[in-house]
């Protein structure tokens, strides 16, 4: 089984680390590949960053797939003109209405940490039957808890397991990423599911959240680049 970390920053984006020591680590952990995320930018710095991540997957004979992440609705009616132009279509949840719109765009992989920052789950059952039909995955997201303390920690853990529930019970994807500012901050696949199985997901469904969902996004992303992609429910006129 082959596992992968979709969401983590890199200098260029609010992270501590290069990209090559980002990936060195990853691949020493035993990842097969990575999503390096960067927010919203012109479609000027997309060429820079996909000669940096290409020169040191070559490098490091390892994968790594590039992902940007939508701050606000505008920045992801942008980012979904752009969507040929890079591997991951990420939100940054937190904000509901925000939420809302990314489960309900089809061409979003993954709604990260819809709980951020939030008293409730940033979900609902309506929310997370759209994110079931459109086939966008609700993120555990380990840096979230790892940063917290406390009683801020137990109301963050009471929130993701409560989407966790809404996701097992409307059979919504589920992706489990370290959300990794820095190399130090990455951790060992068998923690993510462990973390995983805590929340209230079985170890089969921890294990699919690191593999096969990613692996998922990757053939719509190799499809996408032979130009065959085309999201489920989206039209071709």
């Amino acid at each position: 089984m082959n596992f992968y970390d979709f969401h983590i920053h890199p200098k260029f984006s609010e992270g501590k680390c290069s990209v090559e020591e980002i990936a060195r680590r990853a691949k020493l952990l035993g990842f097969k590949g990575i999503c390096i995320t960067n927010y919203f930018t012109d479609k000027s710095k997309i060429k820079t960053l996909k000669k940096e991540i290409s020169e040191v997957s070559e490098k490091l004979e390892f994968k790594i797939f590039i992902g940007f992440s939508a701050k606000t609705v505008d920045q992801l009616k942008k980012l979904v003109r752009m969507r040929k132009g890079y591997d991951v279509l990420l939100v940054k949840g937190s904000d509901l209405y925000l939420n809302r719109k990314a489960v309900e765009t089809k061409e979003v992989d993954i709604l990260t940490h819809p709980e951020l920052n939030r008293r409730d789950s940033g979900l609902n059952h309506i929310m997370a039957k759209l994110a079931t039909k459109n086939n966008v995955a609700i993120e555990i997201n380990f840096r979230e808890i790892l940063q917290s303390s406390k009683n801020t920690r137990s109301a963050i853990i009471h929130n993701i397991a409560e989407n966790v529930r809404l996701c097992k019970k409307y059979k919504t994807p589920i992706a489990i990423c370290s959300g990794a500012a820095s190399h130090w901050q990455l951790k060992d696949p068998k923690v993510l599911i462990s973390m995983g199985c805590l929340l209230g997901l079985e170890l089969n469904e921890a294990k699919k959240a690191l593999s096969e969902l990613p692996e998922n996004i990757i053939k719509m992303i190799r499809e996408r680049q032979n130009e065959k992609w085309v999201r489920p429910g989206v039209k071709v006129v």
